[in-house]
């Protein structure tokens, strides 16, 4: 399997699992067969509120004698653990929740800031403004995380490009991925253009168009992605499935892609995704398709008095 290479040697598999709304009493059974078939990149986080379960699924696999050091496993600090104080707290729930000692990736979830124990605010009295509580401040104790050991690497989620370049200039520290949503009708050139010049990575999450979100993400007539006739045509092509076809663009593309699912034959096919090989006519095609569509907003955070719009929040 193709890997993302970081400073220090480790390789992280570009193909991962993702578990965002992989259910409670599902996921773990999940993570069990995605390691059976070969899956060597896990992606939690702890708002995803399924880490516990993932953490004894893992706990199996290396019983029966997968090494833990061949497993990249990433997690993310939510938003109401940015104050200084809490990141290392927030961290280790989430080492003892998935029975590790260590994370190979630490994200910051999102560059927003909620008050300790708020998951998702109602009002902006329950948010840090951002120069109350910047995420350099947050990031500065993440990276003391490193330093102690408790993850090999560390990194930003939902990320902007001056966002991104703001948090870059005070890091002693550089970010080493960005999780943000890719996929052909949010292709993002101009931070795929920054990230590799800067040498950070990025992460495609929602890369099959994340039909299965929660209603408040929904909009009316949104496009679906696997539901595109170039990409039909691409994957017939090919004796592929859509979704194959969307995971292999990602990866063409030398992002990771961490696609969730929980069926056994769903999670076969992904991975067999790896080895589909687009043609340049292929990725020129699908290029075609950028529309600027984002199926994850962030409009749970575009409060009255909120300093977060679309634009403030995306606007590169």
């Amino acid at each position: 399997m193709t890997t993302l290479t970081f400073a220090n040697g480790d390789a992280m598999p570009q193909f991962g699992l993702g578990t965002w709304k992989a259910e409670p009493g599902a996921v773990g059974a999940a993570v069990t067969e995605a390691l059976r078939l070969g899956y060597r990149h896990i992606d939690c986080a702890r708002i995803y509120g399924n880490e516990a379960e993932v953490g004894q699924a893992l706990a199996e696999a290396f019983k029966g004698g997968l090494r833990r050091e061949d497993v990249w496993i990433t997690s993310k600090l939510w938003n109401d653990a940015h104050r200084p104080e809490d990141v290392r707290p927030a961290l280790e729930q989430t080492l003892a929740d998935l029975g590790l000692s260590y994370l190979d990736l630490y994200l910051m979830h999102w560059p927003i800031a909620h008050k300790p124990g708020v998951t998702l605010p109602q009002t902006t009295d329950e948010m840090f403004m951002p120069d109350e509580l910047p995420p350099s401040e947050t990031w500065a104790a993440m990276e003391a995380l490193v330093d102690a050991g408790l993850t090999r690497h560390i990194g930003v989620s939902n990320f902007n490009v001056p966002r991104l370049k703001a948090l870059m200039e005070s890091a002693r520290i550089t970010p080493e991925m960005n999780q943000i949503e890719l996929h052909p009708y949010l292709q993002q050139p101009e931070m795929l253009a920054f990230c590799r010049e800067a040498g950070v990575h990025l992460t495609a999450y929602s890369p099959l168009g994340s039909r299965d979100r929660p209603a408040v993400l929904r909009q009316e007539n949104e496009p679906t992605l696997l539901d595109d006739p170039t990409v039909a045509e691409i994957a017939a092509r090919h004796g592929a499935t859509p979704a194959q076809v969307l995971i292999a663009w990602a990866l063409h593309r030398g992002t990771a892609v961490i696609p969730k699912s929980v069926t056994p034959e769903r999670l076969a096919q992904n991975l067999a995704a790896t080895e589909v090989r687009l043609s340049d006519d292929d990725m020129a095609a699908l290029g075609t398709l950028d529309r600027d569509a984002r199926y994850v907003s962030g409009n749970f955070w575009f409060l009255p008095g909120s300093p977060y719009t679309m634009e403030t929040l995306w606007a590169a």
